[in-house]
């Protein structure tokens, strides 16, 4: 790959997926430039706050790996003089990676303007030049091609075909279908309710509107304004909603854990 600038590839592990609240735990990055030298950051970073359950099992980093690493606000002139006239690359860099990192820079003072640079993000790529759908598996686990695409039976005889290799592919000798319901994959939702007007955060639950948005925790808005809760349950929000505000004004909070919602 020839480069007519330099390149710097980029990729953040975080406590989650907040833009406006989660914090960094690792920071990689691989500078590229023209004449074909490389240069490697790698720095692992204290976020400040209990690293999730979740995000520990994910990217393998526990508060006590980090508890010695220095602060973002600790090194972000390093990491900014790294990235110092490069274009940006990296996978899903567009809408995560480079507005949470822009956010972390800013709390930390500094200033970085990502919008005004050259960005390749392979996800983007990849999305619009491979397909993902019926099409594609058929290809890939029958190595067919699918004729008569989006005809209700052929689609359903090219998905019974894929589900028996699937199974003779991955159910480890097994081959009975109930082998892949090992790969079920339930992701835990950060949103308390199914409109996503409330949301979870490091185990407290915020509001997405009104002049508490994304900033103030809902049991704090409950001590200093009852009356705030008291609009709102007159208001045309959905009844898991307005519950959630008539247990707040009670004093009663759901309580976070491990992906589901308990009642203390």
């Amino acid at each position: 790959m020839e480069l007519s600038r330099p390149l710097v590839v980029l990729d953040l592990e975080t406590t989650g997926t907040w833009i406006e609240k989660d914090k960094i735990i690792e920071v990689g990055m691989i500078r590229c430039e023209p004449d074909g030298t490389e240069k490697v950051y790698e720095q692992r970073v204290n976020p400040g706050m209990p690293i999730p359950a979740e995000a520990a099992q994910i990217t393998g980093i526990s508060d006590k790996d980090v508890k010695d690493e220095p602060s973002f606000r600790q090194i972000v002139k390093e990491v900014l003089a790294f990235m110092e006239g490069a274009d940006l690359a990296g996978f899903n860099l567009e809408r995560f990676d480079l507005p949470l990192l822009a956010r972390e820079c800013s709390e930390a003072g500094g200033k970085f303007e990502w919008r005004q640079r050259t960005v390749y993000d392979a996800q983007k790529v990849y999305h619009l030049n491979e397909k993902r759908d019926l099409t594609a598996a058929y290809q890939f686990y029958c190595s067919q091609d699918l004729i008569d695409a989006h005809s209700a039976l052929a689609d359903v005889k090219a998905t019974l075909s894929v589900l028996d290799a699937q199974v003779k592919k991955y159910g480890e000798g097994e081959q009975r279908l109930e082998s892949l319901g090992r790969f079920e994959y339930k992701q835990r939702d950060d949103f308390y309710d199914k409109d996503r007007k409330i949301r979870w955060w490091n185990g407290e639950l915020y509001m997405m509107f009104g002049k508490y948005a994304r900033r103030t925790p809902l049991k704090e808005v409950a001590r200093s304004d009852r009356g705030y809760l008291g609009w709102i349950l007159k208001q045309n929000f959905s009844d898991e909603v307005k519950e959630l505000m008539e247990m707040a004004l009670e004093g009663h909070f759901p309580v976070q854990e491990t992906g589901t919602q308990e009642q203390k």
